[in-house]
């Protein structure tokens, strides 16, 4: 069985919200709260270092963000961070520094690593995405089943409710998702693990691995 425990996908000291996922076993416990979090460290981001062009929004003043980019309250666009054309940034979106939102990205509800590249088409919601991950272009997130059942993360024959009606997924650091890829709700993806093009992903991927298609998992060498 895969360890899926906060502290094993992702390394805390690449995100404002260390201390905040600190308090929890599985990542994936976080996401109620990502909004009430942002608010609190909105509000002691120095204002020499953050713009704060909206009730809820904080850019810091080394972010570049295209004039027709959407950023929605509330959220935290992080130093050296680069929001390109068409994004919308619908909410509840913590984006680190040196991260790409790209042209035609949605964010809502989600903690973006510090080096996250989102960087063509990419739909990612209700997830977390660790350290230097990268979601090739058309590559998403589902966050919701086709039943509206709440979603579980399958490990296995092991079977961990989230009570969640909404959760697309976590990447551990370094992940690399191919283009047009899904990753159904409770897709967990353990650190510097590969996933191929046109991939239809669900439950927990090992940490360094390549997921070729569903059942075929090799180790990396």
């Amino acid at each position: 069985m895969m360890e899926l425990s906060t502290t094993h996908l992702l390394d805390l000291s690449h995100t404002l919200a260390g201390e905040y996922l600190k308090q929890f076993v599985y990542p994936w416990q976080a996401l109620e709260g990502i909004s009430d979090l942002i608010l609190t460290l909105g509000a002691a981001l120095p204002e020499e270092d953050y713009d704060h062009p909206l009730p809820g929004v904080w850019v810091h003043k080394s972010a570049q963000v295209a004039p027709t980019a959407y950023l929605g309250a509330p959220c935290i666009i992080g130093p050296e961070t680069e929001v390109r054309h068409g994004a919308f940034v619908r909410g509840s979106a913590l984006v680190g520094a040196s991260c790409v939102v790209g042209n035609s990205v949605e964010l809502k509800n989600v903690i973006l690593f510090d080096g996250v590249q989102t960087p063509h088409y990419n739909y990612v919601g209700d997830s977390i995405l660790g350290y230097k991950s990268h979601m090739g272009a058309g590559s998403i997130t589902s966050n919701v089943k086709s039943d509206k059942t709440l979603v579980a993360v399958r490990d296995g024959e092991r079977r961990i409710e989230t009570g969640r009606k909404k959760f697309g997924a976590v990447l551990g650091d370094y992940v690399e998702i191919g283009c047009n890829s899904v990753l159904n709700p409770g897709t967990v993806i353990g650190r510097d693990t590969h996933v191929y093009p046109v991939s239809s992903v669900r439950g927990a991927v090992p940490p360094a691995s390549i997921y070729k298609k569903e059942g075929v998992i090799v180790p990396r060498k």
